[in-house]
């Protein structure tokens, strides 16, 4: 088992910059890559195409037999993500099809771990917890942040950090460290997700102080997003920290103006894989977690997407989340 550590705060976080954030550029010589460049000068080449070579890791019995013989039985880890294209976190190859990305990766893994392999459903973002609910998948691995709400219907086993990142145009000038910085302005953000719930929350601050609400627009597509961002359809993106620096690199046309810690002002943020509420596979899950950090393979993953600043050093099992109060 990994140390624990302190959590960082919200106010720690809005210091952090992912490996991705600063400059990228397209290689088309070699298959499919990209390559981004990190503050202190350090390239982060990144694959691509439908060949992955994902990191691996071996089954550990122990932790194998834990996992509910249903699921043994069957042989397979249904996972379910987002159908939206996220990189890096979830998206798709060069072929169009192939599903890649950190979740995918990271659900690999767990999955070498019990022994399962690995059968991946992508789906609208509703559709992940529809699917949760009525156990046509087993666990989501999708950016899914832990939240006290959340925590009503489903279980969690920790994987990674979560930061919210707000992106606007290059050249704009705005800054985002709270719901002031936001006031009055265009903010595009995904239906359903914490990321909202924060926004609706800081429009009803602004309000009470007296000031001007957040115009919230809901988008699905990446795509769409920063064409409005472009277009100056709207002043910012709020998204997960990943997403907002990946494109900030490899387009180059926006920044990161401000993070956000994707639990509130008070503690950082987790993102986890989500079971229903006493499915039996959450102590496997966060076992395997566990594992895969233990045995080095979980930082390599990590690694080659850029996003070693995203680690955690232990997978505890329902931890504090989001408020109810989204604050």
């Amino acid at each position: 088992m990994s140390p624990s550590r302190p959590r960082r705060t919200a106010a720690v976080a809005l210091g952090l910059v992912s490996a991705l954030a600063l400059a990228a550029c397209g290689n088309p010589s070699d298959g499919g890559t990209t390559e981004t460049t990190g503050k202190s000068g350090k390239q982060t080449k990144i694959n691509l195409s439908p060949d992955q070579k994902r990191v691996r890791a071996d089954k550990v019995a122990a932790i194998a037999a834990k996992v509910p013989a249903k699921i043994r039985k069957r042989g397979t880890l249904e996972v379910v993500s987002s159908s939206g294209s996220a990189a890096p976190l979830t998206f798709y190859a060069t072929d169009d099809k192939t599903v890649i990305g950190v979740e995918p990766d990271i659900a690999h893994l767990v999955a070498d771990v019990l022994g399962l392999k690995v059968h991946l459903n992508t789906v609208s973002w509703e559709n992940i917890f529809v699917g949760l609910d009525s156990a046509k998948y087993d666990v989501g691995f999708s950016n899914i942040t832990v939240t006290e709400e959340r925590k009503d219907k489903y279980d969690f086993a920790p994987y990674r950090e979560d930061t919210l990142g707000f992106e606007a145009k290059k050249g704009s000038g705005l800054k985002v460290r709270g719901a002031k910085d936001v006031a009055g302005k265009t903010v595009a953000v995904n239906s359903g997700t914490n990321q909202e719930k924060l926004l609706v929350e800081w429009s009803k601050a602004n309000k009470k102080a007296g000031r001007e609400p957040v115009d919230i627009k809901y988008y699905r597509d990446d795509t769409d997003v920063h064409l409005a961002l472009q277009s100056g359809r709207v002043d910012l993106y709020v998204g997960p920290h990943p997403t907002a620096a990946y494109h900030v690199a490899t387009a180059g046309k926006t920044e990161v103006v401000g993070t956000y810690s994707g639990a509130g002002s008070t503690l950082q943020g987790l993102i986890a894989a989500t079971t229903k509420k006493n499915s039996g596979l959450v102590e496997p899950l966060a076992e395997a977690v566990e594992e895969i950090i233990d045995n080095g393979s979980y930082a390599k993953a990590l690694k080659r997407w850029g996003l070693s600043g995203e680690s955690v050093e232990k997978s505890e099992i329902n931890p504090p989340g989001l408020p109810r109060d989204n604050q």
